[in-house]
């Protein structure tokens, strides 16, 4: 009996030292460049977690005057040292693309109705900082700042920093919204494939930008998730989950430890089989993916981790990462340092 327990124990031992080996990040070979950051949104207010369905009624006192999904704030968000932007885009009545988030323009503009029933001309004349307040409705600090400043894509795409990335996010399963947008792209002559441009959101238009666009980058919710929870369930044996193939990794900074071999031994895996990794926020957040919202986040994620990083407040963030790029004014700084103080009280 003594024998037997002792070859159990011999046994567990070596499965153990080869599952350790064959999962060990420090054995795997050191991954080439660094992290990048994706601005969501650009610069904008930052949304305090809340049940109201309206995140513009529950924002943080804003501490400078971009606001999210305009040319100004997604141009800010790059120059700071944002490697990607993501932006919301909807469908107009006229088949334009318009830079919005929401289905409806209740919530953010002075308009009503849904996005999709309004000409792009008419989408303009509104104010996009119309609805955003921080103290209940007692008022508005981008109210009247925002007249006018909603993007059409073919308008926006000539002005951003030269090898701006994209993450186009679609808000509606309508595949009818993903031909307006490879019209718009190709009207305003977006090399998509060779700007490393990315899609993602509901199954039906992702599927046909990729149909479009087969080389780039696009992933749905649910298959990240489904990759994500496929590795973390079998990873640690070896063997990579056929729902990660030229797939995407949702991986929550409070849950590296979940992941098998992270960084190095994932980062990979993951590249030999086309895959990307993005690390987010801890937490809830739209769509299920939180961004970064404190400048020491960045410590919590390894030096050698050279995927992608979700990030909700590019204003900053991106400095904290980058601060050669930051040309915030001082009193900008001084403002954006109080908010981040209070954002650290609050959580």
């Amino acid at each position: 009996m003594k024998t037997w327990g002792l070859r159990i124990g011999f046994a567990l031992a070596v499965a153990f030292l080869a599952l350790t080996v064959v999962n060990a990040s420090w054995l795997a070979p050191v991954p080439q460049g660094s992290a990048k950051l994706i601005a969501h949104r650009g610069a904008g207010a930052v949304a305090i977690p809340g049940d109201s369905e309206c995140s513009a009624t529950r924002i943080e006192p804003p501490y400078h005057d971009h606001i999210e999904n305009t040319s100004a704030g997604i141009r800010r968000a790059i120059g700071m040292g944002s490697k990607m932007a993501e932006v919301d885009v909807a469908a107009t009545r006229d088949g334009r693309i318009a830079i919005f988030r929401d289905a409806r323009l209740d919530c953010r503009t002075d308009g009503k109705g849904p996005v999709r029933e309004k000409t792009m001309a008419e989408l303009k004349a509104l104010d996009v900082g119309y609805g955003y307040t921080a103290d209940g409705g007692k008022t508005y600090p981008l109210r009247g700042l925002g007249r006018g400043l909603m993007p059409d894509l073919v308008e926006l795409v000539p002005q951003l920093p030269i090898y701006t990335e994209l993450v186009y996010h679609f808000r509606s399963d309508n595949p009818r919204e993903a031909t307006a947008l490879i019209a718009a792209l190709e009207a305003s002559g977006r090399d998509v494939e060779g700007e490393g441009d990315a899609f993602y959101g509901p199954p039906a238009p992702v599927a046909e930008m990729a149909k479009r666009y087969p080389k780039a980058w696009t992933w749905t919710q649910a298959s990240a998730e489904q990759c994500s929870s496929d590795y973390v369930l079998y990873g640690w044996t070896g063997i990579f989950p056929a729902s990660c193939e030229n797939g995407t990794m949702i991986v929550p900074l409070d849950q590296q430890w979940k992941y098998w071999g992270f960084p190095n031994r994932l980062i990979a895996r993951m590249e030999a089989h086309g895959g990307r990794i993005i690390v987010v926020g801890p937490g809830e957040g739209d769509g299920g993916m939180p961004g970064l919202t404190l400048p020491e986040q960045l410590g919590e994620i390894p030096s050698s981790f050279n995927g992608y990083v979700w990030v909700d407040d590019a204003w900053t963030i991106a400095p904290s990462y980058k601060p050669l790029l930051d040309k915030r004014t001082e009193r900008e700084r001084e403002a954006a340092a109080d908010a981040i103080s209070r954002r650290r009280e609050r959580d």
